[in-house]
């Protein structure tokens, strides 16, 4: 840790310059950071730290009164205790109270979970159900990337160096949304498989994380769903659409097989009785 460079900036200006200056890291609340750092496996040497840029830390409503605006900066806490997210994105109050203990919900950020790109974060699934978009920001301006246009690879944003990532925005949403996670246990786990869905007047939308080196949407099982088939059929469609990565926390095959699984049980929860 000691041959580690870091700057602090105290507002999103002076993060931006610093920046475009000086080829550096943003962190925040460092969860990730000291994990890689204790296995030796942490890569950027040179760091700047935004956690007290307050700018960032904003939950509300954008202008237009129908969009949810998500500052970087806000942590899972903030997410559990936000009336805005209660109200407009339950699925990520969810996903929020199963990541890690009350000390990663304190200090992990929503920005830092989405900038990371681990296929194992938990509100990936959540954002890429949703349609949110990405808010990036340099001194040369600002960028709305979609969500699911964000990621170029395992860990890899479209961002330039220069660009910092400032907050997430999600649509109203119309429809019964649902997040599953799947691990060795209940909570404090990274995830073997988590799903998020939206079932609602239009074509559903399902996501998936840790299937896949990003998290991923699966728009063959959405039509099928969308076209009015059985979910005894789109349960084939999926099992054929989706080709799992096997890693040291699972193996392909029961991810497949548990994928099925969640999709059969946001169906059945959310078909009307």
């Amino acid at each position: 840790m000691s041959e580690l460079d870091l700057r602090r900036a105290s507002s999103l200006g002076e993060a931006l310059t610093i920046l475009r200056d000086e080829a550096r890291t943003p962190v925040a609340g460092a969860t990730d950071l000291y994990v890689a750092a204790q296995f030796g496996t942490l890569v950027p040497r040179k760091l700047l730290d935004i956690w007290n840029v307050k700018e960032l830390r904003h939950i509300g409503m954008a202008a237009d009164g129908q969009t949810l605006v998500i500052g970087a900066l806000a942590t899972y806490t903030d997410v559990m205790y936000s009336a805005f997210v209660h109200d407009r994105l339950p699925m990520l109050v969810t996903a929020a109270r199963l990541v890690g203990g009350v000390q990663i919900q304190n200090r992990g950020t929503i920005g830092g979970n989405i900038a990371n790109g681990s296929p194992a974060g938990d509100s990936l699934p959540v954002f890429a159900a949703a349609d949110a978009v990405v808010v990036v920001r340099s001194l040369r301006g600002e960028r709305r990337i979609p969500f699911n246009k964000f990621y170029a690879g395992y860990r890899k944003t479209v961002m330039e160096p220069d660009e910092l990532l400032v907050a997430v925005e999600t649509p109203d949403i119309d429809g019964a949304q649902g997040f599953r996670k799947v691990g060795t246990r209940a909570a404090q786990a990274i995830s073997k498989i988590a799903m998020a869905a939206i079932r609602g007047p239009k074509s559903p939308r399902i996501a998936f994380g840790s299937l896949a080196a990003t998290v991923i949407r699966v728009p063959k099982t959405e039509a099928a769903l969308a076209s009015g088939k059985g979910i005894d059929e789109a349960a084939r469609v999926l099992a054929a659409e989706i080709n799992p990565i096997d890693d040291v926390r699972s193996t392909a095959e029961y991810r497949k097989r548990v994928a099925v699984n969640l999709l059969r049980w946001f169906w059945e929860e959310t078909t009307p009785a």
